[in-house]
């Protein structure tokens, strides 16, 4: 359900290469909308480096950790259509994780922008059941989108 609201923006302020473009963002949020039946009217993705996510990590969410992704939901719509958020990633956590999970860093930075974006639309990862729920997930969004 991909809308002409659609208003998606990509920050860069790491001092690392991103291994994804917004051109992909694009497509990867243009088929979790069309799956999922939801829609985004703003969306931010903003790569910050690790000392920022952690000062945003302690003040809106009282962690002192280094994180690869926080989301923030902004509308009050408790329906998913316009959905406004932002997703501040790490992107030296997820350079990280890539070679930790033996991945490509271009899959990996894929895998975090879905899972936000999964977030973004409700689904949650507390448990060992909804995190498996979110990874079978973001597997598929991997899938459809590489």
């Amino acid at each position: 359900m991909r809308s002409e609201k659609d208003d998606i923006h990509l920050f860069n302020q790491s001092t690392a290469e991103l291994p994804i473009s917004e051109k992909h963002i694009r497509n990867i949020v243009q088929k979790l909308s069309q799956r999922e039946g939801c829609s985004f009217r703003l969306l931010e993705i903003v790569f910050v480096d690790e000392e920022e996510i952690v000062r945003i990590n302690k003040e809106y969410l009282n962690h002192n950790y280094i994180t690869d992704i926080i989301t923030f939901r902004y509308d009050e719509n408790e329906q998913y259509e316009n959905i406004e958020g932002t997703l501040y990633c790490c992107a030296s956590r997820i350079k990280g994780q890539a070679h930790e999970f033996d991945t490509s860093e271009s899959s990996e930075f894929n895998r975090v922008v879905i899972h936000g974006l999964l977030h973004l639309i409700g689904y949650e990862d507390q448990s060992e059941k909804t995190q498996q729920q979110m990874t079978e997930k973001e597997d598929l969004y991997l899938s459809l989108t590489t």
